[in-house]
């Protein structure tokens, strides 16, 4: 069990036990018990101990606890008290799936009930959205990433077990500023490069292919003039095209193939700003830059090779990423990418000498 699912169930057990204190009070019970005053002082202890003091939170705290609850949970919730009952309608986040639930008509009925009764006024500033067992989910996906849209949405996670393309209503937000999105990993899904998100910051991709340009490239990220962090995720390019990075505002990079038998895509790095970059899997290219580019801005690398395979190919490339990183600060590599090294041993005491050199 996962932290946020012990908060879940210590919060609602917290709140059962609150109602049982409504139906049936200790204090009562031991007023008739003792009658002398003797025991007023250990009744009044008593009675501040079980005192209901979150109540007496004001609604921005409340709310701000209840945000990070399932959505199911977080209604519930609020339904056990009198002063809570309404708190919900405004609720800044939507965390919801289909787990939570028996059934299909089960999370049909919850989604209507909550957009239809929800404080409209109020921003819905988190989606957080999973599939995982059941198909034709595709109107429910459209259906709540529209209402997030039209909502103000900051921040939006979807994992989902397939789709085929990203459909027209994902194509613009003005203020998403955070956007993970993953499909299961046998799927493939295009990524459409018309998206629109101006304000975007944070992007993790899971399971995407990349499309050419019209100008023959495969330079999906240009259009993001705010982007800050991005993690790629067993993203491939079609016709085995390189994938190229161009960013000027980029500072954290990564990109995971950690699931290497699906392939790997040759890349190409246009990013002077990067900070931060971060490699797992086998390397595929023997350069990170492209001829006009540079990665002297990098100060902390990781590089997590996760099989032996063509280990002496792999050891003259890390070399050369080596050189180009020049300037690192910091640098992480786990047990395998030191075997790699090793094996090329003469290569690696020269790679030493030059780097405490």
């Amino acid at each position: 069990m996962n932290l946020m699912s012990v908060a879940e169930v210590t919060f609602w057990h917290y709140w059962v036990f609150l109602l049982l204190q409504e139906i049936q009070n200790p204090v009562e019970r031991l007023r008739t018990k003792y009658n002398d005053h003797d025991n007023e002082d250990k009744l009044s202890d008593l009675h501040d101990e079980n005192e209901d003091k979150l109540s007496d939170l004001p609604d921005c705290v409340l709310l701000h606890i209840l945000s990070f609850l399932n959505t199911k949970y977080a209604v519930q919730t609020c339904i056990l008290s009198k002063r809570w009952k309404n708190i919900w309608k405004c609720l800044p986040s939507l965390i919801i799936g289909y787990s939570h639930f028996k059934d299909l008509k089960g999370f049909e009925y919850f989604i209507h009930g909550f957009f239809g009764t929800r404080d409209c006024s109020t921003a819905l500033q988190v989606l957080d959205f999973s599939e995982e067992c059941y198909v034709g989910y595709q109107s429910h996906l459209e259906w709540i990433v529209r209402y997030a849209f039209t909502h103000n949405v900051k921040r939006v996670r979807i994992d989902v077990r397939k789709v085929q393309h990203l459909q027209s209503y994902f194509f613009s937000c003005d203020t998403l500023t955070s956007l993970h999105i993953c499909v299961a990993f046998r799927q493939r899904t295009l990524f459409q490069n018309s998206l629109n998100f101006p304000a975007l910051t944070y992007f993790f991709l899971g399971s995407f292919d990349f499309g050419v340009d019209d100008d023959g490239r495969v330079e999906p990220f240009s259009a993001f003039k705010r982007l800050n962090s991005l993690i790629l995720q067993n993203c491939r390019t079609l016709d085995k095209q390189n994938l190229c990075i161009s960013s000027a505002t980029l500072t954290n990079l990564t990109i995971d193939y950690g699931s290497w038998a699906l392939g790997y895509c040759k890349f190409e790095l246009y990013t002077p700003n990067l900070c931060t970059f971060v490699y797992k899997g086998i390397p595929p290219v023997q350069q990170l830059c492209g001829s006009k580019s540079n990665l002297s801005s990098v100060k902390h690398a990781t590089i997590v090779v996760i099989s032996l395979f063509q280990s002496a190919k792999t050891s003259l490339i890390i070399y050369n990423w080596l050189v180009e990183l020049a300037n690192i600060e910091s640098l992480t590599i786990n047990s395998t990418t030191l075997q790699v090294l090793y094996g090329m041993f003469g290569w690696f005491r020269f790679l030493l000498r030059q780097l405490f050199s």
